[in-house]
């Protein structure tokens, strides 16, 4: 004998609270994503200073959970970043990543995957075959470089940070103890 009319109508509701359940749960589990504004908004070096110092939007890539580009507060770590994104995917090598480092507005953050064939030396690196990224580098790395000490590597990095980093190579030249001589030594081993 069947169910009669009235196990099919507790059937028939307890289909309909699975599938509301089954799709709150797809929704909650979306990728979120997150419009980014025009850059073409930004006037003056000096606004677009001020405009970073409030937030970061940057790249996040690789093997996170959700790549993508993310918002971040001033101030944020690479490893903000990376949790921005959903964290890294189980397996991924974060070694080749500096969590600690402040992120820069506009950088794309590739986690967990090696530097494409032909690409040489990653970013901030000294190594190899490039020019130093100025808003990579440590300050380990800076005082590599010739006629950079350590106490001007601290400035060249607290320049970066105050400033939001490096627009152009030329900016350089705003950073105290760098004058015209030193610039042009340091500029053909600099990049942005």
């Amino acid at each position: 004998m069947g169910p009669g009319r009235r196990g099919l109508a507790v059937l028939a509701a307890v289909g309909v609270v699975v599938a509301v359940l089954a799709g709150v749960a797809v929704w909650r589990d979306r990728p979120a994503s997150s419009p980014v504004v025009s850059a073409s908004v930004v006037a003056e070096p000096v606004a677009s200073a001020s405009a970073s110092a409030v937030q970061a939007v940057v790249a996040v890539s690789g093997k996170v959970r959700r790549p993508g580009l993310v918002r971040l507060p001033a101030g944020s770590r690479v490893a903000d970043a990376v949790d921005a994104a959903g964290g890294a995917l189980p397996g991924a090598d974060l070694s080749q990543l500096n969590l600690a480092r402040k992120v820069v507005d506009g950088e794309l953050i590739a986690v967990g995957v090696g530097a494409p064939a032909g690409a040489g030396a990653p970013a901030g690196s000294t190594s190899g075959d490039g020019p130093l990224d100025l808003n990579a580098a440590t300050v380990d790395q800076f005082d590599s470089l010739p006629g950079v000490g350590p106490v001007l590597a601290e400035r060249i990095v607290a320049y970066r940070t105050e400033h939001g980093g490096f627009r152009s190579v030329d900016q350089l030249r705003e950073v105290d103890g760098i004058g015209d001589s030193r610039f042009e030594k340091l500029r053909e081993l600099v990049r942005v």
